[in-house]
């Protein structure tokens, strides 16, 4: 009998370690999994304050296009991005792929000016800003890249901004025939409109408010290629 519950015993203690071994098994199982589903979870375009300048270098790498088109329902404008600006060619490539642009629209024109886009009212506009932390870019000016007719270049904050970094969500375009020099060496300089102008000159020349928002909005798609 003695050997019995000796046996029994032992049984037991058998039983409760493989137990024991397998609760952890499966907790760690367990966890993993969680781990896996998180870790899929983080965006492949987490671009942030903290790594714009190494994230646009390495995707200015990957993605070396030079070209892209500007598609409204007026027409289409062709633009050349230059690689003498490196991150902001970068950074115009990405939002474009990422389909930021597709939810804004021209949001301010002034004739024998500009027309800026890369904002609108679109909760997705905000929303994908936010998801980026509202990064912005160091310049990349040249006193060979002006503000001549054609001309696209970043938007940035005049106030509190000395070192004069780029807003990485807005550009204009310079519709003056004689340019816009006046901003020369104060805005990043970054491409250059190749045709479909005639469609510039439609878009500044619509009625706005007074705040220089067109009363009809002027939506854009953006493509890269080449």
């Amino acid at each position: 009998m003695r050997y019995f519950l000796y046996f029994l015993l032992a049984t037991l203690m058998i039983l409760s370690c493989s137990d024991e071994k397998y609760r952890e098994e499966s907790n760690s199982k367990s966890t993993t999994k969680r781990t896996k589903k998180i870790k899929k979870a983080q965006p492949l375009d987490s671009i942030n304050r903290n790594n714009t300048v190494a994230f646009l270098k390495k995707y200015g790498n990957e993605n070396r296009e030079t070209k892209a088109v500007l598609h409204t329902h007026f027409g289409d404008i062709h633009l050349k991005l230059y690689e003498e600006t490196p991150l902001h060619r970068a950074n115009f490539i990405f939002l474009s792929k990422m389909g930021y642009f597709d939810t804004t629209c021209f949001y301010r024109v002034v004739p024998n000016f500009i027309i800026q886009g890369g904002n609108s009212e679109n909760l997705t506009t905000n929303a994908m800003r936010n998801s980026y932390q509202n990064y912005r870019i160091p310049p990349e000016m040249s006193v060979q890249l002006k503000h001549k007719y054609g001309a696209v270049a970043a938007a940035r904050d005049w106030e509190d901004n000395p070192g004069k970094v780029s807003n990485p969500f807005e550009f204009y375009i310079i519709q003056a025939r004689s340019g816009a020099h006046h901003l020369d060496n104060e805005h990043t300089v970054f491409g250059e409109v190749t045709s479909g102008f005639s469609v510039i000159d439609i878009i500044v020349n619509l009625e706005t408010g007074s705040d220089e928002w067109p009363l009809e909005d002027v939506f854009m798609r953006i493509e890269v290629f080449e």
